[in-house]
């Protein structure tokens, strides 16, 4: 793919002098270095945007242009400091994206209009949603978002793709993108909050009747089955279970027609051995046996579940593992909140309840764009529905009237 130089002028911050910033594509996340890469994070930041994931991705040749992941993420420089930059990968399909446009991709096919490659900024195989255009502390935000996004539709232009794709962004940056021509596109997710739990009871307390009876029967019959479950969370987690833990990640692959392996056995590997502050296994035992498991990531009071397998298909075994000791696990440590992933209306039947996400879409043909815009006025109008729906139809008991309100 042809490189981008640009030279633009912005603001450093209010009342600051203006600088030169020349805005470049750089072919693998290793020719930025750590340091000034993760200088732009904040605190709350997800750990999926951190320079040890993207590099454990492209080290053990899970996102990889092989794979259909090309990374050519996007840098800005003020002289030799890093300013601003973007996780941005030339994909050859849309696997592993979750904002699903292969809907699209067929329309454009059936038009003659040649689809593939595309440009997608965001984080591989990962459903979240967070910042996408990083930015340096003190530094004038919005002026540096728009050089991205303008960078990104030259990007386009240049070499002849038909569209950009800034996945789970957040709804500035999505406003943002509006004004330079991009389509916003709203979907859903189930999230799990922990509203001043201090025990798993309290969980419990906070759920409709049924549901709070659900819960315990499933809870009982995983320990009638002799299973027990134990976290394994950042420096304690033991060297030796990253491999069954990629074993467990093929095992559900292994089971599912529509099962795809994205990540390789040395991206675990890249996890043991660079990664492991962040990482959160949840495992299920039968005596000492390992039977199932979750590979999660925590930060800064988040809890992102990721992969799912097990060895042994036991009743009830994946609501426990996935959902159950994981909120036991962010009550016990005051994790604020549980992002499980995509989908699942099982998610919703357990306390989790829809949260919005933002995509932003750069069409460049003009008749596919306006095709895309008018499916998108329709499928937002569900979306906005499904989750005011979702709302009042929450599992959890409604909150008590405040002392204003009560008689």
């Amino acid at each position: 793919m042809a490189r981008h130089d640009d030279k633009e002028t912005i603001a450093r911050g209010a009342g600051a002098d203006a600088a030169a910033i020349e805005v470049a594509v750089v072919e693998g996340i290793d020719r930025i270095a750590r340091e000034d890469w993760n200088a732009l994070l904040a605190d709350d930041d997800s750990p999926f945007v951190d320079w040890d994931w993207l590099f454990a991705m492209e080290n053990s040749k899970s996102a990889v242009r092989a794979s259909g992941w090309g990374p050519c993420h996007l840098a800005i420089h003020r002289g030799k400091s890093l300013v601003a930059a973007c996780p941005l990968y030339l994909k050859g399909h849309s696997m592993g994206e979750f904002v699903f446009d292969q809907g699209w991709a067929d329309a454009a096919e059936r038009s003659g209009i040649r689809y593939y490659p595309k440009l997608l900024a965001g984080v591989p195989f990962t459903p979240h949603g967070g910042r996408r255009f990083l930015t340096a502390p003190g530094v004038a935000r919005p002026p540096l978002i728009a050089a991205l996004g303008r960078a990104l539709t030259q990007l386009c232009t240049d070499n002849k793709l038909s569209s950009v794709h800034v996945n789970f962004c957040l709804a500035d940056e999505a406003a943002a993108l509006r004004d330079l021509g991009f389509l916003e596109r709203l979907g859903y997710q189930y999230h799990w909050r922990n509203t001043g739990f201090a025990a798993f009871e309290d969980y419990l307390g906070a759920l409709k009747s049924k549901r709070r009876y659900a819960v315990r029967h499933e809870r009982a019959a995983l320990t009638a089955q002799g299973v027990t479950i134990k976290v394994h969370a950042g420096g304690e987690i033991p060297d030796t279970i990253f491999g069954p833990m990629f074993d467990l990640y093929l095992s559900t692959i292994e089971k599912l027609y529509w099962g795809r392996r994205y990540l390789t056995r040395e991206f675990f590997t890249e996890m043991r051995e660079r990664f492991k502050r962040y990482v959160c296994l949840v495992c299920a035992y039968r005596g000492r046996k390992l039977v199932a498991g979750t590979f999660n990531l925590q930060k800064s009071g988040v809890l992102y579940g990721r992969y799912w397998g097990c060895f042994e298909d036991l009743k009830y075994l994946h609501f426990n593992v996935c959902y159950y000791a994981a909120i036991e696990h962010c009550i016990a440590n005051g994790i604020a909140r549980f992002e499980p992933g995509a989908g699942g209306e099982y998610k919703w039947l357990r306390g989790f309840d829809p949260a919005l996400t933002h995509s932003a879409h750069y069409i460049a043909h003009d008749g596919l764009r306006r095709a895309v815009a008018r499916f998108l006025v329709g499928e937002r109008r569900e979306v906005e529905a499904w989750i005011a729906e979702g709302h009042e139809r929450s599992q959890l008991k409604p909150p008590p009237p405040s002392n204003a309100e009560q008689p």
